[in-house]
């Protein structure tokens, strides 16, 4: 029973030059649920456990922390345009903060999640994908 990618596609797809336009924050806010989602899906069609031990285990990766850790080990991976997208949502006046981060985790799982939704509204699944995997591999 077990999955290696979960395959959803919400969206059209809209040109990069478009989804640049979107405030970093917005991007953020579309890949924070890009990500849980794909986690939740993962892990509930892997596990035949009860929601309270899925809720953990999706907690480890859709977590500030995680996330920061994530997109430091991705960084030199990006290209011009994800390492811009991250900077931009990373160097954002941030209002809120997690209860488990510092800011500057808080300030770089924003960025993360930019770059997650620049690549969902964009349609581009490949890379995606890859990102979202990396994060299980970074956070057994």
């Amino acid at each position: 029973m077990g999955m290696s990618k979960a395959e959803f596609n919400f969206t059209t797809p809209i040109s990069r030059e478009e989804a640049l336009k979107f405030h970093p924050m917005t991007l953020a806010f579309i890949g924070d649920a890009v990500q849980s989602l794909y986690a939740r899906t993962r892990i509930s069609l892997s596990s035949s456990s009860k929601t309270g031990v899925l809720h953990k285990e999706v907690t480890k990766v859709v977590k500030a922390v995680a996330q920061a850790r994530v997109a430091e080990v991705l960084l030199p991976e990006f290209d011009e345009v994800e390492a811009d997208v991250f900077r931009r949502a990373r160097n954002c006046q941030i209002q809120t903060s997690a209860k488990h981060a510092d800011r500057s985790e808080y300030r770089r799982a924003s960025g993360f999640e930019a770059v997650l939704g620049f690549h969902y509204i964009t349609g581009n699944n490949e890379r995606l994908f890859y990102i979202l995997e990396k994060c299980f591999e970074e956070n057994k």
